[in-house]
């Protein structure tokens, strides 16, 4: 039985991941992999460079899901909010990792896995209009409520 809960499953700040982010840019940083786990939600924009895995298919691609993420020192899954989605999608990937590998070898290192503060929501409020970390955000969505 894994010890791994949504609860014990880091938090990353918009500003934290932004930072992340810009550190190499205008390169994405290949060590950092960030999971959207929207669905119909997604329209509207997206954090640049993000891997779109929706919840409604996941099920079907978490193996695909799983070999994209292997070699990343970083992941941050994200919903709307991640009060939902986001969180159970990162606890998901966790629990299927562990019961593929259940120990560390050693010398390798330990990929950190985030959800993100606040989701996509809280995300766009900050950095919706910034082209160099959000790609096809439609600010009229957003202010409608969406």
């Amino acid at each position: 039985m894994s010890l791994i809960t949504i609860s014990s499953i880091e938090r990353i700040t918009a500003k934290r991941l932004a930072d992340l982010l810009l550190a190499k840019h205008p390169t994405p940083d290949p060590n950092i992999a960030i999971v959207d786990v929207r669905d119909g939600d997604f329209i509207g924009g997206h954090i640049k460079s993000c891997l779109h895995f929706p919840t409604s298919s996941l099920d079907a691609t978490m193996p695909t899901l799983m070999r994209k993420l292997a070699d990343k020192h970083t992941v941050v899954f994200h919903c709307a909010l991640s009060q939902q989605r986001g969180p159970s999608a990162a606890l998901r990937y966790l629990r299927e990792k562990e019961a593929a590998a259940p120990e560390k070898k050693d010398g390798e290192e330990q990929q950190k896995v985030y959800i993100l503060d606040r989701g996509f929501v809280g995300w766009q409020e900050q950095y919706g209009l910034d082209e160099r970390l959000t790609e096809g955000y439609r600010k009229e969505l957003w202010e409608e409520g969406y």
